[in-house]
C-alpha cells in the first residue's frame, strides 16, 4: 500500500516562495498520477496541480497557474510544488495524492484518487 507524506509547509509572508514535497514512504510512486489538493477553512477540498505518470504532463488550477510548478523526481521518490508568488488566499492544508495507472494526462477529480496524505500547513501572512 502506498503511503504519502507531505513536507515543507510554514508560515510566510506575502510575495515569497515554497516548496512542498510529496514523498512515498512505502511503495514507489513512478507508476501513479499525483495531485495537489488544498482546503482552507470552511471550504471544499480542491485541486491545485497534478502530474500524470507518463510524460509528465501537468495541469493547473487557474488561481494559480505561472505562480506554482508541479515536478517528479521518480529517482528520489518525490513530487514538488514550487509556490511562487503566494498570497493569503493560497493559505490551506496541502495534500498529495495518487491515481494508479500510466497515463499521459492527469486528472483533477478526487474520487480518482487512491491514495493520500496527511497534509502540511501553509499560511501565508504578513
Amino acid at each position: 500500500q502506498l503511503q504519502l507524506v507531505e513536507s515543507g509547509g510554514d508560515l510566510v509572508q506575502p510575495g515569497t516562495s515554497l516548496t512542498l514535497s510529496c514523498t512515498a514512504s512505502s511503495g514507489t510512486l513512478d507508476v501513479y498520477g499525483i495531485g495537489w489538493f488544498r482546503q482552507a477553512p470552511g471550504k471544499e477540498r480542491e485541486a491545485v496541480s497534478c502530474i500524470s505518470s507518463l510524460d509528465h504532463n501537468t495541469k493547473y488550477a487557474d488561481s494559480v497557474k505561472d505562480r506554482f510548478t508541479i515536478s517528479r523526481d521518480n529517482t528520489k521518490n518525490t513530487v514538488y510544488l514550487q509556490m511562487n508568488n503566494l498570497k493569503p488566499e493560497d493559505s490551506a492544508i496541502y495534500y498529495c495524492a495518487a491515481d494508479w495507472g500510466p497515463e499521459r494526462v492527469c486528472q483533477f477529480r478526487r474520487g480518482l484518487y487512491e491514495y493520500w496524505g496527511q497534509g502540511t500547513q501553509v499560511t501565508v501572512s504578513s
